[in-house]
């Protein structure tokens, strides 16, 4: 049986030097149920604005035991006892002025409900949570959202909401459309990560787990531990949820629709060129569509986890919400055009992998739109030869082939490479491959009726090495990645967000198209964006694989049913001639 909620809120006033209140209750309406925070506050008597996050990993699991190697590399002045995952810290923050208010998503924690992962449902509860800590009587009625991952990628649909009291949100690398940003790249579902992080960051925490405490993962639920059956009752899978619904219409997907143009609160998204398979994409397209007045870009390189508390991004971070939570502009974020919204990291030459100290080497350069205005969008044609040339040559008939499903353990894959370029050459934008490709099937093989295009840039130093930039983990990575799954081809030209180098797709049902084998089909392939200059002698390669290669790491799409044999497995082919071209448009910023 379900167990009876009570009261468990409880109050420290002098071991810190903030104010703790635990498990503070927020009732939701309409028989919602209720969500469970801690509340660190200053200890003066002056309202004070508040900074909220609502998220799985667990308001009460120390982040040096959800990520030990993680929180060993933290900036000091960001650590405490009430360090959490991905989230501000609430000794600094609060010796800043702020009150830091952490919620337990429904479901997890010490919040309970039905565990449902970036839903509608758990959205509502976060909007109720906002007004929530906007109207008591510490708050100073304005709230902003500052948070890593989830707790970034949730700011986006809330804040299209507009809550009473939100006053300004800063999305670090925080994915901003589910379905194409984090489940199904092209339409391919991304499970591998999917997995990974179901697995060990959120069930682990489900609200009445039994082994919490005993596994070092935060106290176990005040009103005691569920049976297997009600845990399994109370959580929808998000695994499940995502091999079982492919398209956009699916009720799952469309459940997390939402218009980024009705987010109108001063926003400053913070995107990482390095998060090639998670968030990047979300970043800046949030950006772009977001319909506040003050909106800004920030580029960063470097881990997921550790810039966020590095002491020239905090100073960012904090002087943005003070001019929109305590009315203290010191730089002018509040001003119409006083800052340049757009702030590039600028990656040149090989500082290794993983090196914040290196990466410092990094210039950053303002910009006053993205993309660029003066992009000058370049073709370069991929060649039968397998080179890449801004020559589209000679177009005799040829065809190149190479096995379908590749894995990141045995990968298929094509790779086109430029000449040594001859001057220093700056790419920072959107990019998209033109390609004509077709199947064959093998000669004991069921027929196969698609094709999944997986795409990577690689750039290799004068000394003829490729230079690997820092992932998401710590891994190393190419300058970027895109996919597309053929079926799913259709561009929607009439669509507002369509544009050329960012072509369109609306990845509904009835957007499927045949693939037949030995027909040959013009696609263009969205690939995520990306900044690189490239020295004099460096070089380019553009690789087509049927699968994942490296540079993937955790995000690997290896589905056994979306990825399935009778409907891929044979040769793939990229074709070549006078209707057959094959290019890449590169964003070339000029000098």
């Amino acid at each position: 049986m379900p167990n009876q909620i009570r009261d468990i809120r409880t109050i420290d006033e002098t071991s810190f030097p903030y104010i703790f209140e635990r498990d503070v209750t927020v009732k939701l309406p309409s028989n919602l149920g209720h969500i469970r925070c801690n509340v660190y506050r200053p200890k003066s008597q002056d309202p004070v604005p508040v900074l909220v996050t609502y998220g799985p990993y667990g308001k009460d699991i120390p982040y040096k035991d959800f990520h030990p190697n993680s929180f060993a590399e933290v900036n000091p002045e960001h650590k405490s006892e009430h360090s959490v995952w991905e989230t501000p810290d609430p000794r600094f923050w609060t010796g800043h002025g702020y009150a830091v208010v952490r919620a337990d998503e429904r479901g997890l924690g010490q919040s309970p409900g039905i565990l449902d992962t970036m839903s509608r449902g758990t959205s509502d509860a976060f909007f109720h949570v906002i007004e929530w800590a906007a109207g008591q009587e510490w708050s100073n009625g304005k709230v902003g959202l500052l948070g890593i991952s989830y707790y970034a990628g949730s700011q986006w649909r809330v804040a299209a909401r507009n809550p009473k009291g939100l006053a300004a949100i800063i999305p670090w690398e925080g994915m901003s459309d589910y379905y194409r940003d984090r489940c199904r790249h092209g339409g391919i579902l991304s499970d591998g990560f999917i997995r990974f992080w179901w697995n060990r960051q959120v069930i682990t925490n489900q609200y009445g787990r039994p082994g919490r405490s005993a596994s070092n993962w935060g106290p176990d639920t005040i009103e005691g531990d569920l049976s297997e059956d009600e845990l399994a009752a109370n959580r929808n899978e998000q695994p499940a949820d995502n091999q079982a619904n492919c398209f956009r219409d699916d009720p799952y997907y469309a459940s997390k629709e939402y218009d980024m143009g009705d987010i109108r609160v001063p926003l400053l998204s913070v995107g990482n060129w390095g998060g090639i398979l998670l968030h990047l994409r979300g970043n800046i397209e949030g950006f772009t569509h977001a319909g506040s007045q003050f909106k800004y870009l920030r580029m960063i390189t470097g881990r997921h986890d550790l810039p966020f508390y590095y002491t020239e991004e905090v100073e960012i971070q904090r002087s943005f919400l003070d001019a929109f939570l305590k009315g203290e502009d010191r730089v002018g974020w509040s001003q119409e055009g006083k800052i340049p919204p757009v702030s590039l990291v600028l990656r040149k030459g090989d500082v290794g992998c993983n090196n914040a100290e290196k990466e410092k080497a990094y210039l950053r350069r303002e910009e006053n739109e993205w993309p660029i205005a003066r992009t000058q969008y370049t073709r370069f044609f991929l060649t039968s030869g397998l080179g890449l040339s801004q020559n589209p040559g000679i177009r005799e008939r040829a065809k190149l082939s190479y096995r379908a499903l590749g894995t990141l353990d045995n990968p298929q894959l094509l790779q086109f490479t430029t000449e040594p370029f001859e001057a220093e050459t700056e790419i920072t934008g959107h990019i998209v491959a033109h390609l004509n490709v077709s199947v064959s099937a093998d000669p004991d093989g069921s027929t196969p009726s698609d094709i999944d295009l997986f795409v990577t840039l690689r750039h290799i130093s004068p000394k003829g090495e490729e230079i690997f930039y820092t992932g998401t983990a710590g891994d190393p990575v190419p300058l970027t990645k895109g996919w597309l799954r053929v079926s799913l081809r259709k561009v929607n030209k009439k669509h507002p967000k369509h544009r050329e180098w960012l072509p369109h797709r609306d990845y509904t049902n009835a957007n499927v198209l045949p693939v037949i084998q030995g027909e040959v089909y013009a696609v263009d392939v969205e690939i995520w964006p990306t900044n690189v200059i490239i020295e004099k002698g460096g070089k380019l390669v553009f690789e087509v694989s049927s699968g994942d290669t490296q540079g993937t790491g955790l995000f690997t799409h290896n589905d056994p049913k979306d990825r399935a044999v009778d409907k891929f497995q044979g040769t793939n082919h990229i074709h070549f001639g006078s209707q057959f071209v094959n290019y890449l448009t590169l964003p070339i910023i000029p000098n």
